[in-house]
């Protein structure tokens, strides 16, 4: 089985100081950092997603401003895949699905953020379009969402998504049980 590595909106805004703070960023950055390294170190296929906002009145990932960019932790090195996208949905009208079909990958390992918006809408898509999905918990990260007046907090969002995502359209497993399963498959 082929495996992939898809690195989902990990981009300054994100990040303390950024525009769209998430709670967990610094750590979920981190550990991406982690399984980035070790795809790179197997030389396994990889795909950076930037999310480039251009609907009116946008508040972040705004094109040419530094919230834009991809975070340090998980800067694209040149020759690696960056797809740009301007939905949740990473492969709705991006090159995402013939980037992974020429190469052919058949397992994703997604990991990045927002745990209830991107990473669910991409892990989705990916499942109907046949890939077998790992996404890495400990390397998303999503934030408190208000609905009817009450506030959800951020880890009850992101155990909810991650919940709902295990089973049927992934396997929900840590940074470090995904790179100890890899290395014996490598």
């Amino acid at each position: 089985m082929k495996t992939a590595l898809v690195l989902i909106d990990i981009q300054n805004d994100y990040f303390p100081g950024g525009s769209m703070e998430l709670e967990g960023s610094i750590e979920a950055g981190r550990r991406a950092g982690q399984l980035l390294s070790a795809f790179r170190e197997w030389r396994l296929p990889l795909v950076h997603v930037q999310h480039l906002s251009l609907r009116p009145g946008a508040t972040f990932f705004l094109p040419d401003t530094e919230g834009v960019e991809i975070h340090e932790r998980v800067r694209p090195r040149s020759g690696e895949n960056v797809i740009q996208k301007h939905y949740p949905n990473s492969f709705r009208d991006t090159g995402m699905l013939a980037c992974l079909q020429e190469q052919p990958i058949n397992r994703l390992v997604i990991a990045g953020m927002m745990t209830h918006m991107c990473i669910d809408a991409t892990t989705r898509a990916a499942f109907d379009l046949g890939f077998e999905c790992w996404v890495a918990e400990d390397a998303c990260a999503t934030r408190a969402l208000l609905y009817k007046g009450r506030q959800i907090p951020a880890e009850a969002v992101h155990l909810s998504f991650l919940a709902a995502l295990d089973g049927i359209y992934a396997r929900v497993l840590r940074t470090d049980e995904i790179i100890a399963q890899l290395s014996t498959d490598s």
